[in-house]
């Protein structure tokens, strides 16, 4: 019977994250102690995944992404992950390496699923999305001293990982300061649960901007639900049955904000007429709603291509003479006016 990582860890009475690491080459484990690793990995019938590839740096020649859909019938993130899980793909297929997306069972956060990814040694590196404030995946793959890169920042792992994030909390202020502008005072904010960071950091912007230009932050104008049309739609009501109802409303997801719509307009309330509404962040879902949605847009596919970089960057048989190193860049939204505020 093949060992697992657990077993070769305690058969040399070292961490599993040191295994880890020297099974996957990593400059910080010393030759004798890798050796060891493979030397048992040998002895113990070690499989590093299904097909028993061989224990060396970049075995697979395939990078893993951690999909996680929601509960429900209304799955998020075609018109987001597509352009980007396209940049990503074309830049790792010119460093000859492969895109498996793992997906996990809706309303699942993957963890069992990242364990096998890293036990069965089925990528040489994992990318993860939808990081949240604290991330048990991120504590995870740390410890392990297995590689990889987020899309997303996260309080977990501190600076040792390669991630690429979106500038939330600047769109949430510009979006704020644009309301204000146009004469607003009473604005709503609805933004996803489960914990997202992206959400807290929209949050931050938005409240930020608000108190610079005088105005009190108004719990009752803030909500969260579901990222999708149903959360958007669910959600939405509830700000809108404010005692000083708002006259403009901020949502941190399109798949929300088209909920959330629809919601407005069963109230008799017009969008882009009766109230303001901007999204962060846009997709192409955004243009095509009647009043078409003013919305801060990511650039994508770029984003997926820089992402691969980061990430090649940090791995040793990647990263060049430099010697691995972990980037970690934050980058705009662009506004794009358009009717509905």
């Amino acid at each position: 019977m093949a060992s697992s990582i657990h077993d070769l860890a305690r058969h040399l009475n070292i961490s599993i994250g040191t295994v880890s690491r020297a099974l996957n080459g990593r400059a910080d484990v010393n030759a004798e102690t890798r050796q060891r690793v493979l030397d048992a990995a040998r002895k113990l019938n070690y499989s590093p995944n299904q097909s028993g590839r061989s224990l060396r740096q970049g075995a697979t020649r395939s990078i893993a992404f951690m999909l996680q859909p929601h509960p429900g019938d209304q799955q998020y993130g075609e018109p987001f992950f597509i352009p980007f899980l396209t940049g990503l793909q074309a830049r790792l297929a010119e460093s000859d390496l492969d895109l498996i997306v793992v997906m996990g069972a809706p309303g699942d956060y993957q963890q069992e699923r990242l364990r096998r990814v890293v036990e069965t040694r089925r990528a040489d590196a994992v990318v993860l999305a939808w990081t949240r404030r604290q991330d048990e995946r991120i504590d995870y793959l740390t410890e392990a001293g297995f590689p990889f890169a987020t899309l997303g920042r996260s309080r977990s792992g501190g600076k040792s990982y390669p991630s690429l994030d979106l500038d939330f909390e600047k769109a949430g202020a510009d979006a704020v300061d644009r309301l204000v502008a146009r004469g607003h005072r009473r604005i709503a904010a609805i933004r996803p649960s489960l914990d997202l960071n992206f959400g807290y950091l929209f949050l931050d912007g938005y409240r930020k901007s608000l108190r610079r230009h005088g105005i009190e932050v108004d719990p009752g104008l803030i909500a969260d639900g579901f990222i999708n049309e149903a959360g958007g739609y669910q959600v939405t009501p509830r700000v809108m049955l404010s005692k000083d109802r708002p006259t403009a409303i901020i949502f941190n997801n399109d798949a929300m904000a088209l909920g959330g719509c629809k919601a407005l307009a069963e109230m008799g309330i017009r969008p882009g007429h009766d109230i303001a509404v901007i999204v962060i962040v846009d997709t192409p879902l955004c243009r095509y709603f009647s009043p078409a949605l003013t919305g801060f847009r990511p650039a994508l596919e770029p984003m997926g291509r820089r992402l691969a970089e980061m990430l090649l960057a940090s791995l040793p048989a990647h990263a060049g003479p430099e010697g691995p190193r972990a980037i970690r860049e934050v980058w705009p939204l662009e506004l794009i006016a358009r009717e509905s505020d």
